[in-house]
């Protein structure tokens, strides 16, 4: 890893700032997908990989779903049928070969793609951490310019601790994440919102949460300095050569109030969760570079019964191919 990098991620490891005001909702989108994947690689480097999510892993399985998930959702993939899943897990940041066992990999990745017996799929983005840093793609933007910025500056507060100030959000996720002990001990969150149809044409606006079937396994500082670069790659490697990796996916419902256009505001902890079904991850795939190169998730790769609600998803979606063309 070049030591620019380093410079640029210990940044975001050491900021602890005052907060501020809440972060407001969406905004007219400025920037265009193309400025965003830009300023990715302005704060990681343009690594001729993922532009953020670079690090990671492809595990094989099924997903099972719950016979609930039919009372909210006609989407194909969540009727009685069970359907084969590609599931992709990875560390934070553009830089492929970024240490499983620093701050700044987190908040780790999990992206699935749910393939049908017909050849169509569909797809969800996640991470472990439930929010988004910011509200809008435009500040997404600009906090990975002031991640970029800060990295050459001496004097303080530097751009990025100016960025903070008053994006306090931002800096709650910055500073208070969770390194889990293995891919599969902690939970992960689609923080962006989607809409919901069943067959009565009955509609619900809902967010995914990923539970993990053990529980979540978090550890200390002192365990983080005993592990090592490769620790979570290893350790889902041995899991999964012993027993299956299972999550329980939940469709979290919203109610009058929630805000459904930022993904940087969590709901409610007591929403209603409808379980939707069971992820069984028995494998590990090839993993070859082709093989992660040429698998792409986008979020609005949809069925009928889902559609998109946060306006950053059409944006992240137009996003992703970017991305994908770069790292060919």
């Amino acid at each position: 890893m070049k030591t620019n990098q380093f410079s640029r991620l210990s940044i975001i490891a050491i900021v602890i700032l005052a907060g501020a005001e809440s972060v407001q909702g969406q905004e007219t989108q400025k920037s265009s997908p193309g400025q965003l994947v830009d300023a990715l690689h302005t704060a990681f480097g343009n690594n001729h990989s993922r532009a953020v999510h670079a690090k990671g892993i492809i595990l094989e399985g099924k997903f099972t779903p719950d016979k609930s998930a039919a009372s909210i959702t006609k989407a194909a993939h969540l009727q009685k049928k069970s359907s084969k899943v590609m599931l992709r897990f990875s560390n934070f940041t553009g830089i492929p070969t970024i240490p499983d066992n620093i701050g700044v990999a987190n908040p780790r990745g999990l992206a699935i793609k749910f393939i049908m017996d017909d050849g169509s799929s569909s797809d969800i983005v996640g991470h472990s951490f439930n929010g988004f840093p910011t509200s809008d793609s435009d500040q997404f933007r600009e906090l990975l310019l002031s991640i970029a910025a800060s990295s050459k500056e001496t004097f303080h507060p530097n751009t990025l601790e100016k960025f903070l100030e008053t994006h306090p959000v931002a800096k709650t996720f910055l500073t208070t994440q969770k390194t889990p002990a293995s891919y599969a001990s902690i939970n992960y969150f689609g923080v962006n919102s989607f809409k919901f149809t069943n067959r009565k044409n009955e509609t619900h606006f809902i967010r995914y949460q990923f539970i993990a079937d053990g529980g979540e396994e978090i550890l200390t500082e002192a365990q983080i300095a005993q592990s090592g670069p490769e620790y979570l790659f290893d350790e889902i490697r041995h899991r999964i050569s012993k027993h299956p990796v299972k999550f329980r996916l939940y469709a979290e419902i919203s109610e009058q109030g929630d805000d459904i256009a930022n993904p940087s505001i969590a709901w409610p902890a007591n929403r209603k969760k409808v379980l939707l079904g069971v992820i069984e991850l028995t494998k590990i795939s090839s993993n070859t570079p082709e093989a992660d190169k040429a698998l792409s998730f986008s979020p609005n790769n949809l069925p009928a019964g889902i559609e998109t609600a946060d306006p950053m998803l059409d944006f992240r979606s137009k996003a992703y191919p970017i991305s994908v063309k770069e790292r060919q």
